[in-house]
C-alpha cells in the first residue's frame, strides 16, 4: 500500500461507518448537524446583539431546499434575448455563469478538501478510492495483453481535476496495482487557482516532475487542444454539475475518447432513502453554509455548492444524457454510493 493511501486511510477510517451503514448513522448525523447549526446561529445572534442589529429569524433550510427544487421555474430569456442558465437556485445569463463559478472555486481552492469533507461528511475520500479502484487505471481497454499494456500505458484525462486528487490516485493505482510505469494523467481545469493548488500538492508526490503528470487550463466544453480519439479514460469528479452546457461537454468527451474508451463521472446525486435524505438536506442547507461563513468567512460559495447539488439531474436523467450524447451505457448506467448521496456514472464510446 502506498504511503499516500495509508495516510488517507489512517485519517479518515472513522468515516467508514457512515459509508457502510448510512441508516444507522442517521440519528448521529442529525444530532451533530443540529448542534453545529444551533451553535452557529447562537454565535451569529451574539454578534448581532453586539452590533445592535436585528436578529434574522431562523428558517428551515431543508424545507426551503425542497420548495426551491419543486417551484424553481425553468430559465427564461432576459429582455435582451441572451440565454440564461442556473447558478444554484438563481437564474443568470450564461455569460455570467462561468465567471461566477470561477469566483467560487478561486475562493475555495486552498480549502477544497475541507469543502468536500463538509459536503460529504468526510467520506468523499472513500468514494474517490472506490471510483479509482473500480476503473482500474493502467489496464488499457484497447490492448489484448498485459505485456502490451505495460509498454503503452493509458492516456487519461481528468477534467475539473485541478487539485490533482483523482490524478494522484490514478497514478498510484497504475503503479502499485498494475505495475504500470507508463500511464499518463493530464489534469484539465478551467480555473488557474485550482491548477496552482494541484501543482503545489504534486510536489509531495513522486510525480511532480514526471512526464506522467501534466496540468493544463482548459474548458471541458471546448477541448480543441486534444486530438480526437486520443484518450483511453476520461474522468470528472465533483465537477460536471458546475458546467454550463453539460450536453456539450459530454459530446466533447465522446470526440476525444478512443473507440472503446470510457467516460466515468463521480458526482453528488439524489439520495434514495427518504429518512437519510431528510438528514442530508438538513445538514447541507442548515449547517454547511454556516460552517463556510464561520470557518472560511465565505457563506455564499458554500451556499452555491449545496444548491448546485440540488439542481443536478437525477441518476436516471443523467444516465439518459450520457446515452443521448452517443455513449453506450452499461446496465442501468450508474452506481449509487451511500444511499445516493453520490453516484458513479459510466459510458463507453462505441467501436467503429
Amino acid at each position: 500500500m502506498s504511503s499516500g493511501k495509508r495516510r488517507r486511510n489512517a485519517r479518515f477510517g472513522r468515516g467508514t461507518w457512515l459509508f457502510l451503514f448510512p441508516a444507522a448513522a442517521s440519528a448521529r448525523v442529525v444530532a451533530h448537524s443540529e448542534n453545529v447549526e444551533r451553535q452557529a446561529i447562537d454565535n451569529q445572534h451574539q454578534t448581532c446583539r453586539k452590533r445592535r442589529v436585528a436578529r434574522e429569524p431562523h428558517r428551515c433550510f431543508s424545507c426551503s431546499a425542497r420548495r426551491a427544487q419543486q417551484q424553481t421555474p425553468p430559465p427564461k430569456s432576459p429582455q435582451n434575448g441572451s440565454p440564461t442558465t442556473h447558478f444554484g437556485f438563481k437564474t443568470i445569463s450564461e455569460a455570467l455563469k462561468e465567471q461566477q463559478v470561477g469566483a467560487v472555486f478561486s475562493s475555495v481552492a486552498s480549502s477544497y478538501d475541507s469543502m468536500n469533507d463538509f459536503m460529504s461528511l468526510g467520506i468523499h475520500r472513500l468514494w474517490k478510492d472506490h471510483f479509482v479502484s473500480n476503473l482500474n487505471p493502467g489496464r488499457n481497454p484497447l490492448t489484448a495483453t498485459s505485456s502490451d499494456t505495460a509498454d503503452q500505458g493509458m492516456n487519461i484525462l481528468d477534467i475539473a481535476g485541478g487539485t490533482g486528487d483523482i490524478a494522484f490516485r490514478m497514478l498510484d493505482h497504475a503503479s502499485t496495482i498494475n505495475n504500470d510505469a507508463h500511464t499518463k494523467v493530464t489534469v484539465a481545469d478551467i480555473n488557474p487557482d485550482m491548477l496552482a493548488e494541484g501543482r503545489k500538492r504534486s510536489l509531495q508526490t513522486p510525480y511532480a516532475r514526471s512526464p506522467r503528470l501534466d496540468f493544463i487550463e482548459a474548458n471541458a466544453e471546448n477541448l480543441d487542444m486534444i486530438p480526437s480519439s486520443s484518450i483511453d479514460l476520461y474522468t470528472v469528479a465533483f465537477g460536471i454539475r458546475n458546467f454550463t452546457h453539460k450536453e456539450v461537454a459530454l459530446r466533447e468527451a465522446l470526440r476525444i475518447l478512443k473507440p472503446g474508451g470510457v467516460f466515468a463521472c463521480l458526482e453528488f446525486s439524489k439520495v434514495n432513502n427518504p429518512l437519510f435524505d431528510a438528514v442530508y438536506q438538513r445538514w447541507s442547507f442548515g449547517a454547511i453554509p454556516l460552517i463556510g461563513q464561520l470557518v472560511a468567512g465565505d457563506r455564499d460559495s458554500y451556499q452555491y455548492l449545496v444548491e448546485s447539488i440540488a439542481r443536478f439531474p437525477s441518476q436516471t436523467e443523467f444516465s439518459n444524457m450520457i446515452r443521448e450524447a452517443g455513449f453506450l451505457v452499461p446496465g442501468k448506467g450508474y452506481e449509487d454510493l451511500t444511499n445516493g448521496i453520490a453516484a458513479i456514472h459510466k459510458g463507453v464510446k462505441p467501436k467503429a
